[in-house]
């Protein structure tokens, strides 16, 4: 079951809604709670119980973390300042030692599930490159969907009881609809506990206006899938597998289509998961803000896939940048190289691990290694010249905010993470530099027009793309600009508001790309 398929659209949610539309308010979030679990158990069967030993750890631990604390505060009442000092460093050993222990346990399925295989390939190297007689067997695991989500899920649940930013949830079942709410189980977004606690568990009805905005999110995001992403995908398949057949600019077409295809299937499928969790009045967070729009590739990070920037940088950047040795680190730098190059040393360091488990994250895989290094290196690159860039601008008396200087450099960008996606998609390291000399030796456009039509489109295809990204873009300009479109069109009349979700109804039947002769896409972040 996907997003996108008809038993999830057509039947699974729909009686959902209905089931949920029928009860009463304190059982509303039964209802979500029991779709959710089985939604696990259809697709991964008995591996559920790798989520309920997940969710029981981590439900445990905060209220052995909560348990604690208010143990703490009881002995600090009335204490001296000193003694208050001591008393706080005890127990916080004590909560450090359950929350490293809740962490292990909950990573430990997730690299079973996910990294074995991979760490044991490049042991088996290791082995054969230092003659070694040893190897380790290689066994392939089917992991339940979407261990990867609530696993970071359930580390930043406990890391914030860990830091009193919020307090352990008593009731076993919100915390159990916390980790599995079926919308976000399989692709994200990766949302905080606070982020949903008020709504998750709060049985609002179903309101014709969260029917109406929660299908208007689903249509669309059928629509970037079903007419762009699906379109694009034979196309992309066959530049990636059979580069070596063709000239350069195919493979960077195929490297720019397949950009295309990732943002519009992952941003549709969120479009699909929102709009899903709005019609029950819960509120996800936003995953993507017209990353397109970026001017380098630290801003990029920060409009694509947000949810999993934002963790990172939570959880890992600054407990790395804050850590004794890379403290100690930062002052040895400050007094031998001053404050800037401190800085950048720290920041770097923090980079580093954020990018590693970034691309580790992604995939077992070189490649996803290479992607996340590929990322550390722009962004730590930038993070020097930055500065000096800003200097030479001022000394040329270049105004940064010019439209021209703007444009120029939200194309460098794009170009950067058309080269990261490049090798995101690579088949293996080795094919994503094959295909980057090809595009830099063997760049014939002349033998592209020969090329285009054998890789499984045709000039309706791209025809029907190419209106389909004007018609995106259009909407990304307006909410760049700030403009609230749904709200517009909830305000519109209702033969008008109809027309246009008839017309995208429409739209998505007539211009979709499925049927014989067309390879849909498969939810790529699911594999994530």
């Amino acid at each position: 079951m996907t997003y996108f398929g008809i038993k999830y659209i057509f039947i699974f949610l729909p009686i959902v809604i209905i089931l949920y539309s029928l009860m009463s308010k304190k059982l509303k979030p039964i209802i979500l709670l029991c779709a959710s679990l089985g939604l696990i158990f259809y697709i991964s069967k008995w591996l559920i119980i790798y989520v309920l030993l997940s969710f029981l750890s981590i439900y445990l631990a905060g209220l052995l973390l909560q348990k604690i604390d208010s143990k703490r505060d009881l002995i600090c009442e009335g204490k001296e300042r000193e003694e208050r000092k001591k008393i706080k460093g005890k127990y916080k050993r004590y909560k450090k030692i359950i929350l490293i222990i809740t962490i292990i346990f909950n990573v430990s399925f997730l690299f079973y599930f996910k990294y074995l295989g991979f760490f044991a390939k490049i042991a088996n190297r290791l082995f054969v490159i230092f003659k070694i007689n040893l190897s380790f067997e290689i066994v392939k695991f089917i992991a339940p969907i979407g261990i990867s989500y609530y696993t970071l899920k359930a580390i930043s649940y406990i890391v914030d009881v860990y830091n009193e930013k919020i307090s352990a949830e008593k009731n076993i079942l919100k915390v159990c609809l916390y980790l599995t709410f079926f919308p976000s189980i399989m692709e994200g977004p990766i949302a905080r506990y606070t982020d949903v606690k008020d709504r998750i568990y709060a049985g609002n009805k179903v309101t014709y206006n969260n029917l109406c905005f929660g299908y208007q999110r689903i249509l669309f995001g059928m629509f970037k899938k079903y007419v762009i992403a699906d379109r694009l995908n034979i196309f992309v398949k066959l530049a990636f597998q059979n580069y070596m057949l063709y000239s350069g600019v195919t493979s960077l077409v195929g490297a720019i289509f397949y950009t295309i295809m990732l943002y519009m299937e992952f941003s549709g499928t969120m479009d699909v998961v929102i709009g899903s969790a709005e019609i029950f009045d819960i509120i996800l967070p936003e995953n993507f803000r017209q990353p397109f729009f970026s001017k380098n590739i630290s801003e990029f990070w920060s409009r694509w896939h947000i949810t999993l920037g934002t963790w990172l940088k939570d959880y890992i950047f600054y407990p790395v940048s804050l850590s004794k040795p890379v403290k100690m680190l930062t002052n040895f730098n400050k007094k031998v190289f001053g404050h800037r190059f401190a800085s950048i040393i720290m920041g770097g360091i923090a980079l580093f691990f954020v990018w590693s488990l970034n691309g580790l994250w992604h995939g077992a895989g070189l490649t996803f290694l290479f992607f996340g290094y590929y990322h550390f290196a722009l962004i730590f690159l930038g993070n020097i010249f930055e500065p000096i860039i800003a200097k030479i601008c001022e000394i040329l008396n270049i105004n940064r905010q010019n439209k021209i200087y703007v444009f120029f450099r939200i194309i460098k960008t794009t170009i950067l993470v058309f080269i990261g996606e490049l090798f995101f998609r690579a088949p293996r390291l080795l094919y994503g530099f094959g295909m980057i000399k090809k595009i830099v030796t063997d760049f014939n456009v002349a033998a592209f027009k020969n090329e285009v039509f054998a890789l499984g489109m045709d000039i309706k295809d791209f025809a029907i793309v190419a209106l389909a990204l004007i018609f995106i873009l259009v909407i990304s300009i307006l909410k760049e600009k700030g403009k609230n479109i749904r709200e517009d069109i909830s305000k519109k009349p209702i033969y008008v508001r109809w027309t246009l979700y008839y017309a995208l109804i429409l739209a998505i039947i007539v211009f979709g790309a499925y049927g014989a002769g067309y390879l849909p896409v498969d939810p790529i972040y699911v594999d994530f």
